[in-house]
């Protein structure tokens, strides 16, 4: 956070407002927007971590679960090659970081690739292929409701708009953290899985947040008439990312 702001008045200098505008409460908002929808208060990591452990190792539950979540983290993935106005050199180098982090891994290997791999160590069946998880429509069609309206939601915004890309890396060092807590209650080793070990010691989640912060500051000062939609967009990235754990939920529950 504090990155984010120091790093957005740097872009402004020399032209230091009187008062707080309202760029300056940008963070507060999208963090505030992040608490009122922090991953881990909801029950799906709870009940995870309760259950019997035929449950918890089950290879067709790990491979909904894996299903719907790779489905939703393909979204947003896929949804960052498509965000407006990082038109600058700079902001296009920014923009070119952001994708060599997701899909830039040394040796071809992708975030995507690295979380099947994590899932397949811990015994989940996995529904479908990597190379299946493609455009929006096509993934919809092999999931629920809710996950559906969270990966169409994700594409539509996203080109819209930065504030749903805020609060999606905003929230997301918190549903790492508790994803991997609720699987290693049953699957202890799977904090060293890649997918987790290299994010949480890296901090990459985090410097995620920041840098997504900090570009939609300098974009806000630009255009300051975007932030009411920016923020109304973030809001609603946020309502459906609850209805993926909810669906999680419900997949265990069924189960249990």
């Amino acid at each position: 956070m504090s990155g984010a702001v120091r790093d957005a008045a740097e872009y402004h200098k020399g032209s230091a407002p009187l008062g707080r505008s309202a760029v300056d409460d940008f963070p507060d908002r999208i963090m505030a927007i992040a608490a009122e929808h922090r991953p881990s208060r909801m029950p799906f990591f709870r009940n995870f971590m309760e259950l019997p452990r035929s449950v918890g190792c089950s290879p067709d539950v790990l491979g909904q679960i894996y299903l719907v979540y790779q489905a939703a983290m393909h979204a947003t993935r896929a949804a960052v090659y498509f965000m407006p106005h990082l038109d600058s050199p700079a902001l296009r180098r920014r923009k070119l970081q952001i994708y060599v982090d997701d899909d830039g891994l040394p040796d071809g290997d992708t975030h995507h690739y690295q979380l099947a791999r994590a899932f397949r160590s811990i015994g989940a069946a996995l529904p479908i292929g990597d190379e299946e998880f493609g455009e929006a429509e096509g993934l919809c069609r092999r999931v629920d409701p809710a996950t559906a309206h969270f990966v169409r939601l994700t594409k539509a915004l996203y080109a819209r708009s930065l504030g749903p890309w805020c609060a999606v890396e905003v929230m997301s060092d918190d549903w790492m953290r508790a994803l991997a807590d609720a699987l290693a209650v049953h699957h202890p080793k799977i904090r060293e899985a890649a997918y987790f070990a290299e994010c949480f010691d890296g901090h990459v989640e985090e410097r995620h947040a920041d840098e997504s912060l900090a570009v939609t500051c300098m974009v806000l000062r630009a255009r300051p008439y975007l932030i009411d939609d920016t923020l109304r967009d973030a809001k609603t990235i946020a309502e459906a990312l609850d209805g993926v754990w909810g669906q999680l939920d419900r997949i265990i529950a069924s189960r249990h």
